[in-house]
């Protein structure tokens, strides 16, 4: 869009801080306590609260029927087909027996459907927090623990009954850690957790998700292994036993892949025309197991299947308490990722769809359902991204259609999950891989970084090989840390500019970029583009001495210096001159200053003028030192001898301040002094109202800086300069009056 080309005119007088706060009748806000309505207690907020924590109250009898049913039991339909698939396949994943996984797709979806505010998201398993708790079942029980008898077999059972009591108390903790940080309104936590960050963690979750089912792809019995590297020896332990691998298994793996992924590029053609997705997993699902249970591939060919699946729900059971030490930092990642990947899908979601979601009740809701969905067995649970897109695209509007899903989802677990004992895990393999496409095509997120911004593209790499060397858990810490210092040393690398006037306005910007920017005679110009604190405070200072064109401080050691010497050479010439005097009492001649010599009774009257002479000549050199010390002139640069500044004013942008501590005032102080004791006088332009107000507190304001030194914009400072130049005729005046 093309603007029209208008004058701009506008005319006021100069404005200082003080000038200004007249003008405008500024008062300091009065501070609110929003403490002190936690203890309030009426009705209307106690009904507040319960809509607040309880917001299905709130949105559940406003519910159309007419308008939204179809379309949330035809998006519950739709997700319960895939939530089916993906729970068994998992809970695989997550090192539990696939069965876990259909009560972890149905516990935390109902409990959602209760707390939760976002009404698009699917929750559920999910891949990266499924191989987080692999990671810690693996790491904590891996299958070295059970072996039993001469032939090292592994005691499956027993394995399985630790690994389900490790999720599962995770899932406890993992909840109490979010209902606790939901609660205290600490959902902004979430912040620290950058986009590129994000992606780059998921990125690396998985390729670990990939690495992790390559040993039911190939069928290969692997050892367990957990911490720093442990990828690199898996991914050497697969190819060192890659001779080993069962045919059978890899052919069922390959066919099933292969039929996912036509299923996906037909769902992707035919996507304007279906009124659902084609259900390519389930439909591999049911055709494997048939096949499987027809052909026998266990018995007959060696591929490894699911095996028994108990029908109907399992009792709950506490979490074990002599647990909570081993698993305390695994949960809180586990809280934070989980959290992170479900308040980001919603908010894309709320945007879209005109609604707000609310970050702490959110952190509340799936706290919620991963407490109460640990103590019945189930592990930690976040939000599918595809199957949020599945609820969304099949005409989901609430989490009725969430409902809908976990009741589907029930009716299997009690009449149905008998019947896939026969599933290969190989098919659950590929399955898992086949969806892994959205997140590994986040490697595309290299190029577009490089091109856009590189910071973050490192923020992006160092995430996902931290995350790939050393573990998922230790990766998102280094991943965080490393976040938070390139944000400080960002601030320790702003862009310092030297600012002119742009023709005929007000306007001021650099001129190293904009060629027709002028800097105005007598006045210098700086701007950072980054707030000045106590880490950066001393970059700002060596960089505004190196940009005005003066050395500083050695214009400044030189003045102290050769005042110095005067000072000493003053002290010299006086004691020269009380040596003077008292030999001359001493010889009986008396020497008035500023009176002409009187005549002399003595035989020798040539030595006495002679004398007479030199007591006057030292005297008067005295007084003419005393008299250069005393006068204004007389410590001056061009009375020392030295060169002078080509400019007399320097104006300090400070519209990039966002706040100031200690720091950053001392150094403020510590340019007005160094600039003054080379004769330049130095003002500050177009600081934020709190800025100034945290100046006032900080004692900056004092006899020698005042608010008369602060104005509301840089081109009052620099008009205000020129009008009042420190030290010879005043400059002419570039302005235009606008």
């Amino acid at each position: 869009m093309e603007l029209r080309k208008r004058d701009y005119h506008v005319e006021r007088p100069l404005m200082n801080q003080e000038q200004l706060e007249e003008l405008g009748c500024w008062t300091s806000a009065a501070r609110t306590y929003q403490w002190r309505t936690w203890f309030q207690c009426s009705r209307a907020r106690a009904q507040a609260l319960l809509f607040q924590h309880l917001p299905v109250l709130a949105w559940l009898p406003r519910y159309s029927l007419r308008d939204w049913l179809l379309g949330d039991l035809l998006a519950g339909l739709s997700v319960a087909i895939m939530q089916l698939p993906q729970g068994l396949a998992y809970a695989l994943l997550a090192g539990l027996p696939p069965v876990f996984g259909l009560y972890s797709s149905f516990y935390p979806v109902f409990i959602y459907f209760l707390f939760g505010t976002s009404r698009h998201i699917s929750v559920g398993t999910f891949a990266v927090m499924s191989v987080m708790v692999g990671s810690v079942t693996e790491s904590l029980a891996p299958d070295e623990n059970f072996l039993q008898g001469a032939n090292s077999t592994v005691d499956e059972a027993a394995r399985d009954g630790v690994r389900v009591q490790l999720a599962s108390t995770l899932s406890v903790l993992v909840g109490l850690f979010q209902v606790g940080l939901g609660l205290v309104r600490f959902g902004f936590v979430v912040t620290y957790l950058s986009e590129p960050l994000v992606r780059g963690y998921t990125t690396a979750a998985s390729v670990q998700v990939f690495i992790s089912q390559l040993k039911y792809v190939f069928g290969l019995q692997l050892s367990s292994r957990s911490g720093p590297l442990s990828l690199i020896y898996t991914v050497l332990e697969v190819c060192w036993k890659l001779p080993q691998s069962v045919v059978g298994t890899v052919v069922t793996a390959l066919v099933a892949g292969v039929a996912l992924v036509l299923v996906k590029l037909l769902n992707d053609k035919l996507r304007r025309y279906l009124p659902m997705p084609i259900p390519g997993e389930l439909l591999t699902l049911i055709g494997a197991t048939g096949i499987s249970y027809g052909v026998g591939l266990k018995p007959r060919f060696g591929v490894d299947v699911v095996g028994n699946i108990p029908a109907g729900l399992v009792p709950p059971a506490a979490p074990s308490p002599q647990l909570f030490t081993s698993l305390l930092g695994y949960a809180f990642t586990i809280a934070v990722v989980g959290f992170a990947i479900a308040i980001s899908l919603g908010k894309i979601f709320a945007l879209r769809h005109g609604y707000r979601v609310d970050s702490n009740q959110e952190l509340v809701a799936l706290g919620l359902s991963n407490l109460i969905g640990g103590v019945f067995q189930c592990f930690p649970v976040s939000c599918s991204m595809s199957r949020s897109l599945v609820q969304e695209s099949a005409g989901g509007n609430t989490q009725v259609a969430g409902a809908v899903s976990s009741l589907f989802i029930l009716i299997i677990i009690v009449k149905l999950g008998e019947l896939f004992r026969d599933l290969p895990k190989a098919v659950l393999a590929a399955a898992i891989i086949v969806n892994l496409k959205g997140m590994l095509m986040q490697f595309t997120d290299i190029r577009s970084l490089w091109k856009s911004n590189r910071m973050d593209l490192l923020i992006w790499l160092v995430t996902f090989v931290a995350t790939i060397l050393l573990n998922l858990d230790i990766g998102l810490a280094v991943a965080v840390v490393f976040s938070l210092l390139l944000v400080i040393v960002r601030t320790q690398l702003p862009r310092y500019s030297v600012l002119g006037q742009v023709p005929d306005t007000d306007i001021y910007q650099d001129v190293a970029e904009y060629s027709e920017a002028r800097e105005v005679p007598g006045v210098k110009v700086f701007r950072s583009s980054a707030t000045m604190y106590f880490a950066n405070a001393e970059l700002y200072s060596d960089a505004l001495k190196q940009r005005c064109g003066v050395d500083v401080d050695h214009l400044i050691s030189q003045k102290k210096k050769r005042l110095r010497k005067q000072e000493q050479k003053l002290k010299r010439l006086r004691k020269s001159l009380q040596k003077q005097t008292a030999a001359s009492e001493g010889a009986s001649v008396s020497i008035h200053v500023n009176t002409s010599v009187r005549d002399m009774e003595s035989n020798n009257m040539e030595d006495s003028k002679a004398k007479a002479s030199t007591g006057k000549e030292l005297e008067d050199t005295a007084a003419s030192g005393q008299e250069d010390a005393k006068a204004p002139d007389g410590s001056t640069l061009k009375a020392l001898g030295l060169p002078q500044p080509h400019f007399h004013s320097l104006v300090l942008d400070l519209g990039a301040l966002s706040f100031v501590d200690t720091v950053c005032i001392k150094s403020l102080k510590n340019i007005f002094r160094d600039f003054r004791e080379i004769e330049v006088e130095v003002y500050m332009a177009a600081c934020h109202t709190p800025v100034v107000a945290q100046l006032e507190a900080g004692n900056f304001f004092d006899a020698s800086i005042s608010k008369q030194h602060l104005f509301a914009s840089v081109h009052d400072a620099v008009l205000f300069a020129l009008q009042h130049p420190r030290s010879g005729p005043a400059s002419p005046v570039l302005m235009t009056k606008l």
